[in-house]
């Protein structure tokens, strides 16, 4: 199997990840989220009433359970697949694509939806290229390795 990596896929999987990592490190730093920590553990957010969101509970939202970890996955887990020499699926960016298109009908456009556009712009360049059988690039699955 190759594990010729493909730059824009590479990319992609990066920015992915990164974008996630600053806004989870972004929140408990710079926002102060981790001060909030002792309440987290202490078992103040069990039972809590999400209709009166109490600082606490709000900064959790923003860190720990807000969609930066996810991203780190899934930016990790589209380089994995590129070190591995495939593509990752075509549904990978067009689901990002929705999210980012439902959260900009709710909150207009903002920085993180702006900046997720990228990645999920060079993931869809890379899927296609991939796919596609005048350009130059390595298939799904390497030839050696098809079965039948």
């Amino acid at each position: 199997m190759s594990t010729r990596r493909r730059p824009m896929i590479t990319w992609a999987g990066g920015l992915i990840a990164f974008y996630g990592a600053a806004h989870t490190v972004g929140a408990l730093t710079v926002e102060g989220a981790a001060g909030h920590a002792g309440a987290w553990f202490g078992g103040e957010l069990r039972g809590a009433d999400l209709s009166e969101m109490s600082p606490a509970n709000s900064a959790y939202w923003l860190s720990v359970d807000s969609f930066g970890p996810q991203l780190v996955l899934i930016g990790l887990l589209v380089l994995w697949i590129d070190g591995r020499g495939l593509t990752p699926p075509k549904f990978l960016p067009w689901a990002l694509a929705a999210w980012v298109a439902v959260d900009a009908v709710i909150l207009g456009w903002t920085p993180n939806g702006l900046i997720i556009v990228v990645p999920i712009v060079l993931l869809l360049i890379g899927a296609y290229r991939t796919r596609r059988p005048d350009k130059q690039s390595e298939p799904l699955v390497p030839a050696a390795e098809k079965v039948g």
